[in-house]
């Protein structure tokens, strides 16, 4: 925030908060404003700011800007308003060159005035922040060059028809154009008759310099406008983005008091009257008046009411500026001396304005606005010529022409032709009071927050502090009628609503709802508690709190017992949320509860519903397909169908005949022994099991078989025959001879066929540990001994089939042998090429 050449009486710098604290926006500017909204000040400070006798970087302009923040308290955007920008105020040496500059700026006629004192300022660094700024912000290559040519058609300096060419190339326009309106000036008669008049030297000299000052002024407006379209907020939706909060900065000039004042302090001065008043009534009187309101004992304070001063400038009909604008719409010449006697004759009797003659410069001091300022007197020289808008329209056609679309852009009013402007342009005095009525009614709905900027001295020294300049700008701006209502009154205000809702945890009779009458005794029982009582004042609807102190310790107590309550409040909902999760939780299990028993069900009635005609089938249901149970039935299930399996094989039992039904155990045992091991095993034939004793398979041998098993059964008393075949023998020597093999249900016989079936050897069956088969076709059969005294042997087919397989029916015989009458392992043995598997049946 630039400070302001002479004595500034302070800077009315506001910060206006909407519902944001100041902590909260000093916070935001940490987070990078987006960039843009930063950038944007650089920029606006390299037009509008300038070097000045006291200051090397004086605002020359006022400027108000709002800033948009989100629900998160992020910037979001912002529109900027600037105000009385000084148009009488003013890059690398390539550019210089291309626009036919020097850099120099003793060479041109409105920079030559300054260029002769030092500044503190790199300006080349500066410039290269400019140009970055205005490349963050989003201006393109061409918008920045249009920028540097308007600047360069500024500065350049009238001279031959070399120099009118070179404007004409910087602007765009017609080199034939600007000869015209450089020299010309074309007006209409009120017969709608359209003449050229020419100008003299010094008609010349003022529209040149006219149409430089509006030139620039257009640029400066134009730039703050383009620098709106970039950081506007865009499309919002308070539904969508939430609430939008903004935060209005407004940086404008202070007081200005030099040794000869113009229009341009008159104006600043009017423009710090009307915040002044608006710092009166929002802080002096209303201050005052919400005592008195709230019926709480006040000593009322005198202060200087400036509404008189404000009155005398900007009255419809008396104040200075309408007698300004009357004597700028009279037709003939008038002069400021002829104006200077009309505000003599309608002002005479203010008490604030006075007039006087100083050699040959006429004054007017209508600023006198506290009663410890000085008189400050402005001069009226030029008042009217500042005042009108001279720029001729023939600028504005010439520009409007152009075929740059920046200057084409500012220069909207320059399509209206000479006969249709018919109305006269506001004046400057007007434009500026109207723009100042409306920011003043923008800050008066705002919650303001006052920065004032004082001068400490001329010097522009860090460590110098003049008491004398200090004490006066302090009185000059109501500073000390502000501390003596501040220091006389009360620190702090609040509804009793809202300053209970804050500090009840702080008292055990307010924690969490009173049971008072009112809020007002709850809040006095909260005061009486911290001893407060001597501090604090009780008016209608508020309470006043006098010393920050009370506030203080008020907010350390709360501050230590947020935590605890928040932890509470933590616990609480913690807890309502693992009961409701847990309700949730127990409605889940019930409706999984139902929903398996439903599955339950619906699987027993589809079972149900599939096997209802089982016993009636053919195959008893072997063909029908089981429905797929539910998880929780797969054991279940596995045992229903191993219990229909069961059923069904018993119905299958059931029909066949008790003679077959050895065979059939016999086949069921081999069946679990060799099932998957051995490829055939005679299951789809008739098992004789006695081959010996069958004619048919041993014709010539079996009445001899016959009549000796007989002899056995009576000598060794068995019961029955188990298995009884031709085989052949190999002993240890690998010698094979043809033998007959007999096992009944206590011996196992080894027979000579030859000799009538003499006993070779006789082994007790329980003393056999195993028998061991291969998985081929072949008859092979190893018998194993407790005695390890082995028997390998291979059965023979006889002629009742000569490829039938008779392994698998000695296996069976002997398995369910065992399985209904020994009490002890069997172990059972299945020959691979290289491995053997052994079966275990439990006995």
């Amino acid at each position: 925030m630039a400070e302001l050449e002479g004595l500034e009486f302070g800077k009315s710098d506001f910060v206006l908060l909407d519902e944001v604290t100041m902590e909260q926006f000093m916070e935001n500017l940490k987070l990078s404003v987006k960039n843009v909204l930063l950038k944007s000040n650089c920029v606006l400070e390299a037009f509008g700011n300038a070097k000045t006798n006291r200051n090397d970087n004086s605002s020359r302009f006022g400027k108000y800007m709002d800033i948009n923040f989100n629900f998160n308290g992020d910037p979001t955007g912002g529109h900027i308003n600037n105000y009385l920008l000084e148009k009488s105020q003013w890059c690398s040496d390539e550019m210089l060159q291309s626009f036919h500059l020097q850099n120099d700026p003793a060479v041109y006629v409105y920079t030559k005035e300054g260029a002769e004192t030092v500044t503190s300022n790199n300006d080349r660094s500066s410039h290269k922040a400019v140009l970055s700024a205005l490349e963050v912000i989003g201006f393109s290559k061409e918008e920045i060059t249009s920028v540097y040519q308007i600047l360069a058609t500024i500065l350049v300096n009238i001279v031959g028809q070399e120099v009118v060419n070179h404007i004409s190339e910087l602007t765009a326009t017609d080199p034939e154009s600007v000869n015209k309106s450089l020299l010309y000036r074309t007006v209409a008669t009120g017969g709608g008759e359209v003449i050229e008049k020419g100008h003299t030297e010094q008609d010349a000299c003022f529209g040149r310099d006219a149409f430089a000052k509006a030139l620039y002024e257009r640029l400066f407006g134009w730039i703050v406008s383009r620098i709106n379209s970039i950081i506007e907020v865009k499309d919002y939706d308070p539904v969508l983005h939430g609430k939008n909060t903004v935060i209005g900065v407004l940086d404008i000039y202070g007081f200005e008091i030099f040794d000869n004042n113009s229009f341009e302090q008159f104006c600043i001065n009017y423009c710090n009257e009307k915040l002044q008043q608006l710092f009166i009534e929002l802080i002096l009187r209303q201050e005052q008046d919400e005592y008195q309101r709230e019926g709480i004992t006040w000593q009322h304070i005198e202060y200087f009411n400036n509404q008189i001063i404000v009155d005398l400038v900007e009255q419809a009909h008396k104040g200075i500026i309408s007698i300004l604008d009357e004597a700028c719409l009279t037709v003939g010449k008038v002069t400021d001396t002829v104006c200077l006697d009309s505000m003599d004759t309608k002002l005479a009797q203010h008490p604030h304005y006075t007039s006087r003659k100083v050699r040959t410069n006429y004054y007017i001091s209508s600023c006198d606005m506290r009663p410890l300022a000085s008189s400050q007197p402005y001069s009226v020289e030029g008042f009217l010529d500042k005042n009108k808008d001279l720029l001729f329209q023939d600028f504005k056609r010439l520009m409007y022409n152009s075929a740059n679309p920046v200057l084409k852009e500012m220069w909207p009013d320059g399509h209206l032709s000479i006969t249709e402007v018919t109305k006269r342009p506001l004046t400057a005095a007007t434009l500026f009071k109207n723009s100042i009525v409306a920011l003043v009614d923008k800050l008066a709905c705002k919650e303001p927050y006052y920065v004032r900027c004082i001068k400490p001295n001329e010097m522009k020294s860090p460590v110098l502090f003049d008491d004398a300049r200090c004490q006066h700008q302090v009185a000059y701006l109501g500073l000390l009628e502000n501390v003596r209502v501040r220091r006389a009154g009360f620190a702090y205000r609040q509804l009793y609503a809202r300053f209970l809702q804050r500090y009840k945890m702080t008292c055990e009779y307010t924690w969490p709802n009173h049971l008072m009458a009112s809020d007002r005794e709850a809040v006095e029982a909260i005061v009486i508690q911290h001893g407060f009582q001597d501090d604090v004042a009780y008016g209608q609807t508020k309470l006043f709190v006098r010393t920050p102190r009370s506030l203080f310790t008020l907010e350390q107590e709360r501050n230590h017992l947020i935590p605890i309550l928040v932890t509470f409040l933590q616990k609480v909902w913690r807890g309502t949320l693992a009961r409701a999760r847990c309700r949730r939780m127990r409605a889940i299990y019930a409706i999984m509860g139902c929903y398996k028993r439903y599955k339950v069900k619906a699987h027993f009635w589809e079972v149900e519903r599939r096997f209802a005609n089982v016993r009636t089938m053919a195959d008893y249901g072997k063909s029908l397909e089981w429905p797929t149970p539910p998880a929780a039935l797969s054991q279940f299930h596995s045992i229903t169908v191993m219990l229909h399996r069961r059923w069904w094989a018993r119905q299958i039992v059931k029909n066949i005949p008790p003679s077959d039904m050895l065979e059939v155990r016999a086949k069921v045992a081999a069946m679990t022994a060799l099932s998957g091991e051995r490829k055939d095993w005679g299951v789809s034939r008739a098992w004789e099991r006695d081959y010996l004793a069958n004619a048919r398979d041993c014709p010539q041998t079996s009445a001899s078989f016959i009549r000796i098993s007989k002899e056995l059964k009576n000598k060794d008393e068995y019961s029955q025959v188990l298995f009884s075949s031709f085989c052949r023998k190999v002993n240890r020597f690998n010698k094979s001879t043809d033998r007959g093999l007999l096992i009944t249900d206590k011996y196992i016989y080894k027979l000579e066929p030859k000799k009538q079936y003499k006993v070779l050897k006789k082994l007790p069956l329980d003393s056999f540990t195993g028998v061991s088969v291969t998985t081929g076709v072949d008859q092979m059969v190893a018998l194993h001994t407790s005695s390890q005294d082995d028997v390998l042997l291979c059965l023979q087919r006889g002629e009742l089939c000569p490829n039938q397989d008779r392994v698998g029916e000695l296996v069976g015989a002997i398995v369910d042998h065992f399985t209904r009458s020994v009490t002890e392992i069997f172990f059972f043995f299945v020959f691979y090429p290289a491995l053997i598997y052994t079966y275990v049946v439990s006995l």
